[in-house]
């Protein structure tokens, strides 16, 4: 028998699968059940994948190869997130066009995929930096922008100098960009954003409907924040008027100031009548300095300045009240303007204690000197009631609530409303490496390109860099004049975020070659939505929030089917260095190369190790002992089928002796691999395999039971073992192995035998054997005799399926 030479083996394999097109998905072929399965796609940056990569995309390939020797037709396509900041540094840095650079990257991506033998149809790639990709991209941006839900609006972003763009709230991290760590300030600018507050009561039905981790449904919630409450309208004394939104309305009473964004356009629209502009404008200064995050902390709600000479009106009182500004308030939250009551929230509490402002306690239960006496306090009180509250004096909290509300709606200065924590999505980036925006301001507004004029490609530059808040498009002057029919204007500059792509890619793999629409609907119709989805959690409130707006609003368009994108979510854990640092290139002396390991050891070995690792959620450090263990267990199955001494021992005729751990086998790796818990699926394989090596005979059969069900971890060794079995045909659309319940039930057991109470040995009996025959069998042991030999058997312990014991003197 020659050695496992996996150089050799796995090199042949992946050419016959290219070669044969053996993955290649017939998506017109509606006469078997579809399953759709698919991996985050990743950005193809220059290092090239690590050994945490093939983690997730093993796992989906696994379940891809199963599926189709059940019987299903299989889509699983890989692409790339190709637009984005890595390829246009590099530009930035060599001058170069970051398409090159980009080509380059996915080549490196792609052989490196190829190497470990994943069952992509290559056929079916796709590239979000392709113009014939972003054709679509920008085709659907521009019906957002028809139907109300795409706008052009000035408003406060997070600015990042260095990059020179601006980032979206879960791109900046304490303050940083999340990319270089460069200060992000807060400025306001014409903008393009997403209305994501229009799709928040949908998204968060729709996540009642789905099967993902309820982890990820709960962070979604939250970033939705949804909250019911009322909206009040305050008169500003001299003219004019803000809104508030509250859940807290039984407080009203207990106002003593209120509190406005410090870059809201209310205090613009104030700052003739405010006595200390210079105070003010300083601290609207500061407030920019400081990230979303660093101003809605509780620690950091203190500061903030008094409008001099400005004040409003309480509507339930008619008592006047002092304005502040102060950088907790965001303008892009809610109204830009929040109600005060410090007795009743511990963060207008340390406001008045800083500022020296009065306090008016409206509930009773608490003494309210030391700190304030909260809502999620008083309506677990049920003795609480309300004080300092006019005509609702003594009411309850949930009375005075109602009756609160109830007035201001008849004064007409209320509203009850859903508010929520979601924004805008900020659809701008002030890059060159992107979608552009397909429009052009005129004099009269936003004009969209036409159809026809799709896709809208990037121009060359002989400079990617922007320049004083302005994108580097800005520097492709004959490209950005535009006059065609009859309308003349300027481009729009800024390009799409990198979220634009990814947040339709998985409609776009059914039907990649279309150039009339987005997708042929009657494919969609068949494939979606996507069945099982594998990727890691950090997308939770990002491209999966995303992603779930884009499909909702193909679907009322009548294009997307479903109403949900991913109806299985499955999110791998991290595969940590050896020392337990997560491998990346922030830490790249704790990367392990995959193409390393395929080259010592093979792409089986690193399949299988990495799913041996445990739970496909778990993270896990990497252990070089692991994969020489994975080595020599595809060694060791390798041998079963191949070896001279193992191939004596095949039969084709019928032998029970593996039948039990056979079908026990059969059903703990189906089972598990629907359940995606690889790791004691391969366990299962392991006591097989241990229990064929010690059989006379190998019924032939059941190996190649073992073959398929071992080829979707390592299937490279699955095709050469079905080959070694006489098969000429690939094993990739085998029937999957079936299993017989009833033969893998015990019909023996092992009894412990003892003599008062102390092991001598255990014999091998029928479990339904009866009290005298296992007294009998017992007798038999030489072991057992030697122990009763010269002695007096008085006592017999005969439990059938349990014990047997002899008490003797």
């Amino acid at each position: 028998m020659k050695e496992y030479n996996h150089l050799e083996i796995e090199k042949k394999w992946q050419k016959y699968w290219e070669e044969n097109h053996t993955f290649k998905t017939d998506v017109w072929d509606f006469s078997k059940p579809k399953f759709y399965v698919l991996d985050m796609f990743p950005y193809p940056s220059g290092v090239g994948l690590h050994a945490g990569h093939p983690e997730g995309y093993t796992a989906t390939d696994i379940i891809s190869r199963m599926k189709r020797m059940q019987g299903y037709n299989v889509l699983h396509p890989m692409g790339y997130d190709s637009f984005g900041l890595p390829a246009e540094q590099y530009a930035i840095q060599t001058g170069n066009h970051p398409e090159g650079f980009t080509v380059k990257n996915i080549e490196t991506f792609t052989k490196q995929l190829k190497e470990l033998g994943f069952d992509y149809d290559w056929d079916k790639c796709i590239s979000t930096s392709d113009p014939s990709f972003y054709h679509w991209t920008q085709w659907i941006f521009k019906n957002l922008y028809l139907d109300g839900y795409a706008k052009y609006i000035d408003m406060p972003v997070n600015w990042c100098e260095e990059l020179g763009t601006v980032l979206s709230n879960d791109e900046v991290i304490d303050g940083k960009s999340e990319r270089g760590g460069f200060p992000v300030v807060r400025k306001n600018m014409k903008q393009w954003v997403i209305d994501q507050p229009a799709f928040a009561e949908k998204l968060l039905e729709g996540l009642d409907t789905i099967d993902w981790p309820e982890s990820t449904k709960e962070m979604q919630r939250n970033w939705i924040g949804k909250s019911m409450g009322v909206e009040v309208d305050f008169d500003i004394v001299g003219g004019g008027k803000f809104s508030i939104f509250t859940t807290c309305i039984e407080t009203i009473y207990g106002i003593t100031f209120m509190v406005l964004a410090p870059e809201g356009q209310i205090v613009q629209d104030l700052m003739d009548r405010i006595q200390n502009k210079d105070e003010v404008n300083a601290y609207i200064k500061e407030t920019a300095s400081k990230s979303e995050l660093d101003r809605t902390e509780l620690n950091k709600g203190k500061t903030g300045c008094l409008l001099k000479g400005v004040t409003c009106i309480n509507p339930v009182n008619g008592k006047e009240v002092p304005i502040f500004i102060g950088d907790f308030v965001l303008a892009s939250y809610g109204t830009g303007a929040v109600m005060a009551v410090p007795s009743h929230d511990q963060r207008d509490f340390e406001y008045a204690v800083a500022h020296n402002i009065p306090m008016i306690q409206v509930i009773t239960g608490r003494d309210v000197s030391q700190a304030a006496y909260e809502k999620q306090d008083y309506l677990e009180n049920p003795e609480a009631r309300l004080i300092n509250s006019c005509e609702f004096d003594g009411y309850t909290v949930m009375d005075a609530k109602e009756g609160i509300t109830k007035k201001l709606e008849e004064m007409g200065r209320a509203r009850r409303v859903a508010n929520y924590r979601f924004r805008e999505w900020i659809f701008a980036r002030q890059r060159y490496w992107g979608e552009p925006v397909p429009v052009v301001h005129t004099e009269n507004g936003v004009y969209v390109l036409p159809d026809e004029e799709l896709p809208l490609v990037l121009p060359e530059l002989d400079d990617y860099k922007g320049r004083n808040g302005k994108a580097p498009l800005e520097n492709a002057s004959e490209w950005k004049h535009y006059d065609k029919n009859g309308i003349k204007g300027l481009r729009e500059t800024s390009t799409m975020p990198g979220s634009a792509g990814s947040s339709w890619y998985y409609l776009r793999y059914i039907d990649p070659k279309n150039d009339k629409e987005l997708a042929n609907k009657e494919l969609l119709k068949h494939w979606m939505p996507v069945d099982l989805y594998i990727g890691g959690p950090e997308h939770a409130v990002g491209h999966l929030i995303y992603s779930r707006i884009w499909n909702r609003y193909l679907y009322e368009k009548g294009i997307a089917p479903t109403k949900e994108p991913f109806q299985k979510l499955v999110h791998q854990g991290m595969i940590l260095g050896e020392n337990g640092i997560k491998m990346g290139k922030r830490f790249p002396k704790y990367v392990i190369n995959p193409s390393d390991i395929v080259r010592d050891y093979g792409a089986d070995t690193l399949r299988l190790y990495e799913m041996f690792m445990g739970p496909l959620e778990a993270s896990k450090p990497w252990n070089p002992n692991g994969v020489e263990g994975a080595r020599k267990f595809i060694e060791r199955v390798y041998r079963l089928i191949c070896s001279d001494e193992y191939v004596a021992k095949q039969t084709k005729e019928y032998d029970k002796s593996l039948e039990k751990s056979y079908n026990k086998m059969v059903k703990k790796v189906t089972d598990d691999f629907e359940a995606l818990g690889f790791n004691t699926a391969i366990s299962a394989m392991m006591v097989f395999v241990n229990d064929a090596y010690k059989a006379d005979k190998l019924y032939i059969p059941y190996l190649e039971g073992l073959v398929k069900l071992i080829n979707p971890v390592c299937p490279h060794l699955g095709e050469e073992l079905w080959a070694a079995l006489g098969h000429k045909d690939t094993i990739a659309y085998e029937a999957w192995p079936t299993y017989d319940e009833s033969l893998m039930v015990d019909t023996t057991m092992n009894y412990p035998v003892s003599v008062n109470g102390k092991l001598r040995d255990t014999i091998l009996a029928s479990v339904d054997a009866t009290s005298e025959e296992l007294e009998a069998l017992a007798l038999k042991s030489e072991k057992v005799q030697k122990y009763l030999e010269g002695h007096t058997i008085v006592k017999k312990i005969i439990v059938p399926k349990k014990i047997i014991n002899f008490v003797i003197k």
